[in-house]
């Protein structure tokens, strides 16, 4: 008794049947099919004379039925997950057994075994028909209970955004998800044609429709945008002012074939591993795919020395990742901040262990120090993101900004050219485009310097790349206002008229990289940021988006030294086309090299007696069209 006990827990711990549960179940309902069969077509009275050659050749039809269901292994499945796949399977089985059955019964009248050939051909046929019916009808029955029984949570009411480009494939998902999450109630398509048509069941309505009618009718929760229809989206303003005004939440479909989304072929494949994530207001941003030339980038780094400062920042850490995945010969990295670059040296480890990487914690301005890194590690490529950036901390520290900003970047400069650096790559900002503040007007005097010294010596080759803000970067807007709504608000606007050009950090990278590979030397590349976005508006989305209710918007006056909007070129700048359609090349002043190392090195000495008025008034003197705002150094424009 006690080893029939064990045997029983081991079956049933395993929370399914045992396969023999099935594999009986299976065989009543051919034996029952056999016997409802005979009767229907001979009555109870045929029957009833001949009761054991229907019982014995039904029980043959049913020991040759076990020949198909071993081979397809049709009672191996677990019942509640039965799918398509497992119905055909049944199918394919019976009509082997079916095949042999008939094969059986031919053989046996041949040689006058007429006991077990009670049924005739057309008997036979229905028989498996009839059990193959019921036997798909009991899978279905016992998953549709099973998923009916076990919810614990209600379901999510949801949209496909997207039909026929990927939104199946996540319809065919979500059904099969276990436990089940999701509801689907209809898609969302672009096809007029598709227009009132019907999906696995569901209603298809076009993205033209009143959507929100749509929400309210049927109580939808949530929408899942298919891979394949982000960046429609993305820019369909409409579309996510109506979801986000209802409350709905927006989910993208994540997965990982990348290259596929691209070429637009997904199959019911691709979305095996998919993911559904909430999106953030960085995924709404209005944009379109920036594809870059990333084979170049990669012949020109495979098997190079490559040193990166400001390795542990938002944009060079990314730089560090990208570069990696091109195996160069040995990574020199740099950075000051000693916490993110313990960062950057345990990621290094963990994902690019290959790697010959160097993580060093110092300053760029300390001359002895970049010498020796330079004489012993030679680098070929230099690729400079070190920088001082946040607007607010610059203004009253103008000192800092030339020590870093403007002398860091002559060091390395100057270190490039004396060993052989062949190209140097520096990341500047749309702030040094008539600068109003100190940070900004230090990146370009940065810019001034190395597209002079490019012009005087032949060895390396100097190229500046400027854009706007990058998305989720350090310091940057979006974070502060995630903080700011987590902590109930009020969220802090400078101004409600302030706009702002934002990309994503992977874009703006792969851009730099590019521009770094195929630059010539002294050109100054302007990166086309796509539409600007009000940062009230971005402030109100992301408020929606959290869900948060009673969040205030404060507006706080623009800070000192801060813009309305921000600009790539300056009045007096037109740009001319280059290798990629999102990079310009800027057609700036160029500046004599003797004139501005005489006026770097003074400002520099000036810088170290730290008068403030004095630092900024060199600064403009090197940069006219540096006009400050908002600021105590407006006294000098005067």
């Amino acid at each position: 008794m006690n080893l029939i006990n064990k045997l029983l827990n081991w079956y049933f711990s395993k929370k399914s049947l045992p396969y023999w549960c099935l594999f009986l179940a299976d065989s009543m309902i051919v034996l029952v099919s056999g016997l409802l069969t005979f009767w229907a077509e001979n009555k109870t009275l045929e029957m009833f004379y001949h009761r054991f050659e229907v019982l014995y050749s039904a029980l043959l039809y049913v020991a040759i039925s076990w020949i198909g269901w071993r081979l397809f292994k049709t009672y191996l499945g677990v019942v509640r997950y039965s799918s398509f796949v497992d119905l055909m399977k049944v199918a394919y089985a019976n009509t082997l057994s079916t095949v042999i059955v008939l094969v059986v019964s031919l053989v046996l009248e041949h040689f006058g075994i007429a006991a077990l050939c009670a049924f005739t051909k057309t008997e036979i046929i229905i028989t498996f028909l009839v059990a193959t019916l019921l036997m798909w009808a009991m899978r279905v029955v016992v998953k549709t209970l099973h998923d009916v029984t076990h919810n614990d949570q209600p379901l999510t009411r949801v949209l496909i955004y997207g039909a026929m480009t990927g939104g199946i494939g996540i319809a065919k998902n979500i059904r099969t998800q276990k436990p089940a999450k999701y509801l689907l109630r209809g898609f969302i398509s672009h096809d007029k044609r598709a227009k009132n048509m019907m999906l696995l069941g569901e209603k298809v309505y076009n993205v033209d429709d009143d959507i929100a009618e749509v929400i309210e009718k049927e109580k939808i929760q949530a929408v899942l945008v298919s891979p394949l229809r982000l960046d429609d989206f993305r820019n369909n303003q409409r579309i996510q002012d109506e979801l986000l005004h209802a409350g709905v939440k927006i989910l993208f479909a994540q997965q990982a074939k990348e290259a596929n989304i691209k070429n637009g072929e997904l199959s019911e494949e691709d979305f095996a591993g998919m993911q559904l994530k909430e999106v953030s207001v960085e995924d709404l941003l209005p944009r379109q795919e920036i594809k870059v030339d990333m084979d170049s980038v990669g012949a020109m780094l495979t098997g190079k020395r490559v040193l990166i400062t400001g390795s542990a920042g938002s944009i060079g850490s990314e730089m560090v990742r990208q570069i990696a995945i091109y195996k160069p010969a040995k990574m020199m990295l740099i950075d000051q901040a000693e916490t993110p670059q313990h960062d950057i040296l345990l990621m290094m480890k963990k994902d690019y262990p290959e790697i010959d990487a160097e993580i060093v914690v110092t300053s760029i301005s300390r001359v002895t120090r970049m010498e020796a890194i330079f004489s012993t590690f030679k680098p070929d490529y230099v690729f400079h993101a070190a920088a001082y950036k946040h607007v607010p901390m610059m203004e009253p520290n103008p000192s800092e900004a030339v020590m870093n900003n403007i002398y860091g970047t002559k060091v390395i400069a100057d270190l490039s050219v004396k060993y052989g650096v062949k190209k140097f790559v520096m990341v500047s900002t749309d702030k040094a485009v008539n600068p109003t503040n100190v940070m900004g007007c230090s990146k370009r005097i940065c810019e001034i310097y190395v597209q002079s010294l490019n012009n005087t010596q032949k060895v390396c080759q100097f190229v500046t790349t400027r854009f706007g803000n990058v998305l989720g970067s350090n310091g940057s807007v979006i974070p502060l206002f995630k903080e700011q709504i987590k902590n109930g608000g009020p969220v802090t606007v400078t101004d409600e008229r302030i706009v702002r050009f934002f990309m994503l950090i992977p874009e703006a990278c792969k851009l730099v990289l590019e521009a770094g590979t195929k630059g010539n030397g002294g050109e100054i590349f302007v990166f086309d940021m796509g539409k600007p976005v009000k940062i009230i508006d971005l402030a109100k989305r992301m408020i929606a988006l959290s869900g948060a209710k009673n969040v205030e918007i404060k507006i706080t006056g623009l800070r000192e030294g801060e813009k309305l909007y921000e600009e790539v070129l300056n009045e007096l700048e037109g740009t001319k086309p280059s290798f990629h359609e999102k990079i310009r090349i800027a057609e700036v002043r160029q500046y004599d090299y003797a004139a501005v190392s005489k006026d770097i090195d003074e400002l520099i000495a000036i810088s170290k007696q730290y008068d403030n008025m004095k630092t900024v008034a060199k600064m403009k003197e090197i940069v006219p069209e540096y006009k400050s705002n908002n600021s105590i150094y407006e006294e000098l424009d005067k």
